[in-house]
């Protein structure tokens, strides 16, 4: 059985890759979550103003890899502090963000964050926002598996 972990991290298809190398997961697509428009293209997505995030939705199974796991690999793979912004990508739609699918996700993503936080990795506060998953919208098929289908799969962000 699987279970949903959905993460923005900047540009979905480093994004992607990272979480398909992770032992457990079963599937990841990329797609675009937490706006206001319905059915939003890429082309839409990239102006800002949907309010939608860049994604990876995960479907792993809990009994190989963990939810905790999972964000360890998240915070791993992105800079959670800086707003609206992923190295050369700047935009609300590259924004740190654990959208949860339960109340133990949101659990774990907050007590993760708060550890995160305390660890003194990071010299500047977490900016990651943590919300309810709301409607997934898959992307366009060019974008999924965007970089196996370049040969650059193994490349991480």
């Amino acid at each position: 059985m699987t279970e949903l972990a959905t993460f923005g991290a900047g540009c979905f298809w480093g994004v992607e890759t990272t979480f398909r190398n992770v032992k457990g997961v079963k599937d990841a697509l990329v797609g675009y979550l937490g706006g206001t428009m319905p059915d939003p293209t890429y082309k839409d997505v990239c102006t800002g103003r949907t309010g939608h995030a860049e994604v990876v939705q995960v479907a792993y199974d809990p009994a190989e890899v963990a939810y905790d796991k999972l964000l360890d690999v998240f915070w791993e793979n992105h800079n959670p502090t800086t707003l609206n912004r992923q190295g050369p990508d700047v935009g609300s739609q590259y924004r740190s963000a654990i959208f949860y699918h339960s109340e133990e996700q949101k659990r774990i993503a907050e007590e993760s964050k708060a550890r995160q936080m305390e660890s003194g990795k990071f010299s500047r506060p977490i900016v990651t926002e943590i919300t309810a998953a709301s409607t997934f919208y898959k992307a366009e098929d060019y974008h999924q598996r965007y970089l196996e289908k370049r040969g650059l799969a193994s490349c991480h962000i």
